[in-house]
């Protein structure tokens, strides 16, 4: 054992550690931001000056744990703000339930936000009648909702984990899907399969992983402005990642930033647990594979969002410190560090 990291130790139970933005130090892991109820996939946006966290609502549903999710059965969502990364996270009620989307039946999973012309968009992925995956839109005149649904999904949309990222000249695109539960799988021959539970069956090892899809908006913010295309991850050599790079390839959790004239693709790798980036010149990409922004935090997986606030950059999570059970998560936010070239350095939760 490394003589610095003995002293460590001895400082740190003499001294202890002083908390800094978001309640976090040296070796002190950050506070869930919700105690009240659990929270997940929290998707964080800054709109006059206030972030906003738009979540995930888990709750308990007795439901057996399986590889398609179904314990994951959401019914609404709560959105909270927060005047600053140190302050409070203030719940402001419930902003959209499942009863009130004509065509969902259930499981009201990781939702999105935007916000353009004096409205806001409430972006979020549901099971239809059918139980198949759409993502719908609602929107309100307050960031906080009630949020008003359309009465039907997005047209040519599928899959979960919808992310809207705005650029600066005012186009927005969709980034979305997500395999296994997120029923990506069945859809990649562009018509519903059923039949493909977790994803594409033996021979596909080598092949291309699977990947999220990316849409620009049209100027109303509710309809797809073209057909969804593939959000192609390149590995070193400039090769497309392949399905059996499990530590690399994309599973879900979207979410897009852009820093400096480089656009940030980042995600969660599903079943090993990393939160992974790429990079590209272009919305659209192609990305190449960078490296890993957080490894695995206690809980099955983990879903994230980006942002600036008053000039830092914060990454909003989740884990399960207050429960311990996958599916009854807690959300949390930490300083993301970059090094000189705009690389991300990795966080160990």
């Amino acid at each position: 054992m490394r003589l610095n990291y003995l002293v460590a130790i001895i400082l740190s139970i003499f001294y202890g550690t002083s908390e800094n933005a978001a309640g976090q130090s040296g070796s002190a892991k950050p506070k869930p931001l919700i105690k009240d109820m659990y929270t997940a996939d929290p998707s964080a946006h800054v709109f006059n000056g206030k972030i906003y966290i738009y979540p995930s609502h888990d709750v308990e549903s007795n439901v057996p744990q399986d590889d398609e999710g179904g314990h994951f059965n959401m019914r609404d969502y709560h959105i909270f703000s927060m005047d600053n990364i140190n302050g409070p996270a203030k719940d402001n009620g419930v902003a959209l339930d499942v009863k009130d989307i004509p065509w969902a039946a259930r499981q009201l999973w990781a939702p999105d936000a935007a916000f353009k012309n004096g409205t806001y968009y409430l972006y979020f992925p549901v099971k239809d009648k059918k139980d198949v995956f759409r993502i719908g839109v609602a929107t309100s005149k307050s960031p906080t909702g009630p949020f008003k649904p359309e009465a039907n999904p997005i047209p040519g949309s599928y899959s979960i984990d919808p992310a809207v990222f705005t650029d600066k000249d005012g186009k927005a695109y969709m980034y979305f899907g997500g395999i296994w539960g997120g029923q990506l799988q069945r859809w990649h021959t562009g018509k519903y399969n059923a039949s493909l539970k977790t994803d594409l069956g033996k021979g596909h090892e080598n092949q291309p992983a699977l990947t999220a899809k990316v849409a620009r908006m049209k100027d109303n913010m509710l309809v797809f402005d073209e057909s969804p295309k593939n959000v192609v991850i390149l590995d070193e050599k400039g090769k497309p990642l392949l399905s059996k790079d499990a530590d690399r390839r994309f599973f879900e959790g979207a979410w897009m930033h852009r820093f400096g004239d480089k656009y940030y693709f980042s995600y969660s790798t599903g079943d090993t647990h990393l939160l992974a980036y790429a990079v590209s010149s272009s919305p659209y990409g192609p990305f190449t594979y960078k490296g890993v922004i957080m490894k695995p935090v206690s809980g099955w997986t983990t879903h994230h969002s980006i942002i600036e606030f008053k000039g830092k950059w914060y990454i909003f999570y989740h884990d399960v410190e207050l429960s311990g059970k996958t599916h009854l998560r807690n959300i949390k936010v930490r300083e993301l560090a970059r090094e000189k070239d705009g690389s991300i350095k990795t966080i160990t939760p």
